[in-house]
């Protein structure tokens, strides 16, 4: 059965044709996103690893080493069944600093581009015999089908004859259709859909081809047992080399693909969002495996059975062939084609970004007053065509010397020396660069020696320098390449990575990529203040347009605005920018860019852990953690509902005075929105918030009491508590928590219980104030009625007048005092006036004169004239008549009561001495509480001294008592206050 060269030339250009269609109307969302966006879609596109190796060389694999090709697809499946904990950390990472290969994720794990630059080569060296193994099979099955009427296959050829001018035609167009739907920036969701169905398509042409062997050639399955019963010798090939070593390195090396392979990681791990539910992933992938592996016998069976005159990599084609299927072998040639074009349109782009991010770019100077986008874009596309070129010429120096199984086998080998350095990104902190250098040279050195270049040259010895040995080299010896190669790698790799010291730098970035990373953010500050500052930073390196449009992007990834000026806003600004930069021009040229034009500035302390990074880490990771981690989150959520919850108002601050918490309670008080606040310095917040913890921050003293500001024009007081709370990580390094009461009701309150008990002392003087009003007037009355009788003379007329005036002066003096006392006076601190406490003490002397029932007692007034605090006079008025009432109700009739002062250049301290029986120890701590009185019911109200402790506190000052005051003969009580000075009035005098 032959086929017209335009027939199948018009076939293979149509099935490009249609994947090129596939991906341009899923660009344009002409597909629905339930079908681009679906798991199954996702889970489809991962079918890329079954490249035409595996639609045709496990077959010749499977001949080979029996049973043992399954290790193709157990080594790849058993990866992705581990995939929570082999492949989703990987994932995670790319997704989180958009790494897009392995060469970049090796570069932010060593923290070095030598790593990168070396990881491209060693790549390029070992996927390029992959390329060349697609281009042969498409080149091969054309010439199968159109060619000769016996579909046998020249083992050779010389020249550029008709097959290769074939797969040169198929490079081009390939190369066209990947750099026009994956050159580009934006995520290929094109290409993710279009690999999809290519996976689709090379699955149901491998399970058509397999049904068919099943019951066209063998009439069904009992068919094919009884063929193997009778045919015993095929189920011993196929058990025979599982006994060998070669078996088991066969499953070493498939494992690493799923990881290593630059195809798999590029569009398995940093284009498909499905990793991050690597659940799915589980079971889903396995499945698919386990449909691609199901025809591999039945189909080789049939090809035994049919004599098919191909090489045994070719049965897929064959079986179709001499079953007289037209239709079935063009559907497996496409599934073929399908295979080949999708390995290699995923290679292409992955190599050409490892070539652009780790070789041109830190050598190349881009012009950035030209579009940047633009330039990047042809770059990568010279690279696609490139990498395309390499590939071909490749197929064509081997000249169809080496079959399918062996160009793989060569390829997955030196994949195979990625896997110890992937393997320590997550799971082994200690290794640095000098070991994966070491071993990534030394395992490549040998695979090189071993395979590649005997391939290439056909050598078939290494003679040793010196000696007259000489080693066997050849695809024949790959065990012994492979285990050679990985052992010399990983033993380099581990030598001399506990050897030699990490750099800081490294050390960082392995903390940021081991498993337990999560527990080691830092937060670093930034030398920036705002959004828009990122675009003039930038402009110099990425040009005007580029650095602008950067920047807004990235702020509309976060939902942020250009005015944003948020600390943690910016940091998160900064990551986001730095990852967009890394899909654009890889990670190592993004890290030195930020670095350069927005570094972190150095902190003069140490830095504290970023509780606000920790917050949105265990947010997202919410629904993967499990066993203990899920437990201690849900332990930390409550705690987290808890602080906000609460009904006082609660903050938390970093040692740079930036937010980290702000509970619903303080967001009702300040009302300031916590989501405005969180990750913001504290000097940014309105005012008065602003000010006040600004200065209780900064301030020594852990509590502040009843702090005055002004809300919506009125008058609030407020009391501040703070703690210190030591870093889980950074050993005396500090932050704050603060504690705000609102307490305007009590101060509201207490302000008219002082009122009301000014009331009451005013209704307790009432007695004597009219005792002593009635003198005056009665003599006034006297006066006036003699003013009738002494009118006849002038002089003593003048007399009393000045006598009536002089009771009259009496009597306001009295009535002022009085009404000067019942007023509440609560002038605000930043209105209080220099108050003379003599003159306060005489004014309360006075007042408490008037009661003439009371016991009498001499008060002595010591205290000097330039005791000026600064106060409200009215108040401190109140404190001395609560403390001479006091003292005069404990002193005997005709005691002495002292007032005595001393001064310092901040303060004056005032003692209230009297000679009474003094206070009991067991009631000194109890005389301050609100209503507690010893006296007898109906003589106090238990609020005087209660009164007085608040008054001196809110003018800044404190309260002592001694008693016993007079120690020689044990009585006596005194009350020492301490007020600040005036200082205006200090510096005046």
């Amino acid at each position: 059965m032959t086929f017209d060269l335009s027939q199948v030339a018009l076939i293979g250009i149509s099935y490009l044709l249609l994947l090129f269609g596939i991906a341009w109307i899923t660009e344009r969302g002409w597909i629905p996103e339930a079908v681009t966006s679906h798991p199954i879609t996702y889970i489809l596109s991962l079918g890329i690893f079954a490249s035409a190796w595996a639609f045709y060389g496990v077959i010749d694999l499977a001949f080979q080493y029996g049973y043992g090709a399954l290790a193709y697809y157990l080594g790849t499946g058993a990866l992705f069944l581990f995939a929570p904990v082999a492949l989703a950390p990987l994932a995670e990472l790319a997704r989180r600093h958009q790494v897009h290969s392995l060469a970049d994720l090796l570069v932010f794990r060593y923290h070095s581009h030598s790593v990168g630059a070396l990881t491209t080569l060693c790549m390029l060296c070992g996927i390029l015999p992959l390329m060349a193994l697609q281009i042969q099979a498409i080149a091969d099955t054309m010439h199968i089908l159109t060619v000769s009427g016996n579909p046998s296959l020249p083992l050779a050829g010389t020249g550029l004859t008709f097959k290769d001018v074939m797969a040169l035609c198929y490079c081009a167009i390939l190369a066209f259709f990947t750099i026009s739907f994956g050159a580009n920036r934006e995520q290929h969701r094109g290409l993710i859909t279009a690999m999809a169905f290519e996976s689709l398509l090379k699955v149901c042409a491998l399970c058509a081809v397999g049904l068919v062997a099943v019951f066209g050639v063998f009439d069904g399955l009992e068919g094919l047992d009884q063929w193997l019963l009778d045919h015993p010798e095929n189920l011993a090939l196929l058990h025979t080399p599982i006994h060998t070593d070669s078996a088991h390195a066969l499953l070493l090396v498939f494992v690493a693909t799923a990881v290593t392979m630059p195809h798999i990681f590029h569009l398995g791990l940093a284009e498909n969002p499905l990793m991050r539910n690597s659940h799915t992933v589980t079971w889903a992938f396995p499945l698919f495996l386990l449909l691609m592996a199901l025809p591999i016998f039945p189909i080789l069976w049939a090809g035994t059975e049919l004599s098919v005159p191909l090489p045994p990599q070719y049965y897929t084609l064959g079986v179709p062939i001499l079953f007289n299927s037209p239709g079935l072998t063009l559907l497996a040639f496409i599934g073929g084609l399908s295979a080949a074009t999708g390995a290699m349109v995923v290679i292409s782009l992955a190599l050409s970004t490892m070539v652009m991010n780790h070789w041109l770019l830190p050598s190349l100077k881009l012009r950035t007053r030209s579009d940047l986008y633009s330039q990047l874009i042809w770059l990568r596309r010279i690279l696609i065509a490139a990498i395309f070129f390499g590939g071909y010429l490749l197929y064509w120096i081997l000249d169809n010397r080496l079959s399918l199984a062996d160009l793989a086998m060569t390829a997955f080998i030196e994949t195979l020396q990625f896997l110890p350095g992937t393997f320590a990104i997550v799971f082994w902190s200690k290794g640095n660069k000098r070991g994966i250098i070491a071993g990534l040279a030394v395992g490549t050195s040998i695979w090189a020696l071993g395979l590649l270049v005997p391939i290439v040259t056909g050598m078939q010895f290494i003679q040793l320098p010196l000696l007259s040995w000489s080693i066997p080299v050849g695809i024949e010896y790959w065990s012994e390449v492979t285990l050679i190669s990985l052992g010399l790698n990983t033993f380099c790799f581990v030598v001399i990575s506990m050897l030699s010291r990490q750099t800081e730098d490294e050390q960082y970035s392995a903390d940021l990529c081991a498993a337990d990373e999560i527990s080691h953010p830092v937060r670093q500050a930034l030398d920036v203040h705002s959004a828009s500052e990122f675009k003039h930073r930038l402009a110099k390196p990425l040009g005007k347009v580029t650095a602008s449009r950067e920047v807004d992007i990235a702020l509309k990834e976060l939902n942020l605005g250009i005015d944003e000026r948020r600390p943690y806003a910016l940091r998160r600004l900064r990551d986001q920018i730095e990852g967009n930069l890394s899909s654009l021009m890889g990670i190592h040229v993004a890290s030195e860019i930020m670095d350069k034009c927005i570094p972190h500035a150095t902190a003069e302390a140490q830095s504290t852990v970023d509780i606000n990074l920790i917050e949105n880490r265990l947010a997202e990771y919410r629904n993967h953690l499990t066993g203990m981690a899920a437990e201690l989150n849900t332990l930390r959520l409550y705690h987290r509902k808890t602080l906000e919850e609460l009904p006082m108002a609660v903050c938390s601050l970093g040692r740079d005075m930036e937010v980290l918490m702000w509970n619903r309670a303080m967001s009702e008080l300040t009302q300031t929105p916590g989501e405005d606040v969180t990750g913001s310095y504290l000097e940014d917040i309105p005012e008065p918030w602003c000010s006040l913890l600004i200065d209780f921050s900064q301030s020594s003293e852990p509590h502040f009491y009843r702090r005055e500001i002004e809300l919506n024009n009125r008058p609030h007081w407020i009391s501040l508590h703070k703690a210190n709370i030591e870093g889980p990580i950074t050993a005396g390094v500090y932050d704050q928590v603060m504690l705000l009461e609102d307490v305007t009701e009590t101060q509201l309150l207490e302000q008219e219980l002082v009122h009301s008990e000014r009331l009451a002392s005013v209704g307790r003087l009432a007695a004597g104030v009219a005792h002593e009003i009635g003198n005056p007037i009665t003599g006034i009355a006297c006066l006036a009625q003699n003013l009738k009788y002494d009118s006849h003379d002038p002089a003593e007329v003048l007399d009393t007048a000045e006598q009536i005036l002089s009771q009259t002066d009496r009597v306001g003096r009295i009535v002022q005092s009085l009404v000067s006392f019942s007023h509440a006076g609560h002038a605000s601190k930043t209105e209080f006036e220099a108050v003379s406490i003599r003159d306060c003490a005489n004014e309360a002397i006075n007042l408490l004169s008037l009661q003439k029932e009371k016991t009498q007692v001499l008060f002595c007034n010591d205290i000097p004239k330039t005791a000026i605090v600064a106060g409200d006079a009215q108040r401190i008025i109140q404190v001395f008549i609560n403390l001479l009432s006091n003292a005069r109700d404990a002193s005997p009739e005709q005691g002495r009561v002292m007032l005595e002062s001393n001064e310092d250049e901040d303060s004056v301290t005032v003692s209230v001495t009297d000679e009474g029986h003094g206070i009991p120890p067991e009631l000194i701590e109890r005389i301050l509480e609100p209503f507690f009185t010893t006296k007898e019911p109906g003589e106090g109200t238990g609020l005087g001294l209660a009164m007085v402790y608040s008054i001196i506190e809110d003018h800044s000052g404190h309260m002592d008592i001694i008693s016993p005051a007079d120690t020689v003969n044990n009585r006596g009580a005194s009350f020492v206050i301490t007020l600040p000075r005036h200082l205006d009035y200090f510096m005046d005098a």
